[in-house]
């Protein structure tokens, strides 16, 4: 049943705390989770942190693998309910793939409940999704979020119609929070 599912669009060096809690959280909540990436294959996420190495960044140490389920290809959005973008390093290359382009453009086009969190405004700022609406972001990526013509706010959660938005893995709880409201309201579960 299309109302039932979630996407998640993920790659190699997404963060592995933001994908694992979205993806557990909204299991929970009795959704089906699909994970897309490049290819349907075994990613290799990453974990930041800042752990004192670098005085005016953070670290990126290894993370957990998990199974993609579907190639973008092969991703049809009428399927999903909502889409969620987690951070880490692969929205910065993801943003180049044409079918992911496709699928969030169509998640948006549609009006469909969005979240991202993090860096994923990287990849959501070039296709003009931003452009005139109020979302964060890792502070850092706050000039994407400008540039893409949207308004950045230093704050979480941030929601501005069907989009909301995380700084990070630490808001995990606000942004789920927001983003199970704008589920439940436009793709409510049935028993």
């Amino acid at each position: 049943m299309p109302a039932s599912k979630i996407l998640i669009v993920a790659g190699d060096a997404t963060e592995d705390l933001e994908l694992f809690y979205g993806m557990q959280r909204l299991t929970e909540e009795g959704y089906q989770v699909t994970i897309a990436a490049p290819k349907a294959k075994k990613l290799k996420l990453v974990s930041h942190d800042f752990d004192g190495t670098y005085e005016d960044t953070y670290t990126e140490f290894p993370g957990k693998s998990w199974p993609a389920d579907i190639a973008f290809a092969d991703v049809n959005p009428e399927d999903y309910a909502g889409l969620f973008v987690p951070g880490g390093r692969a929205p910065e290359h993801l943003r180049h793939n044409a079918d992911f382009r496709r699928v969030v453009m169509a998640f948006f086009t549609a009006n469909k409940p969005v979240a991202h969190t993090c860096h994923a405004a990287i990849a959501l700022a070039p296709l003009g999704v931003l452009k005139g609406r109020t979302t964060t972001t890792f502070p850092q990526v706050a000039p994407e979020v400008e540039l893409g013509g949207g308004t950045f706010v230093d704050a979480a959660p941030v929601v501005d119609g069907n989009l909301v938005g995380a700084r990070d893995w630490s808001e995990n709880p606000q942004l789920f929070r927001e983003f199970l409201k704008l589920l439940r309201q436009s793709a409510p579960l049935t028993d």
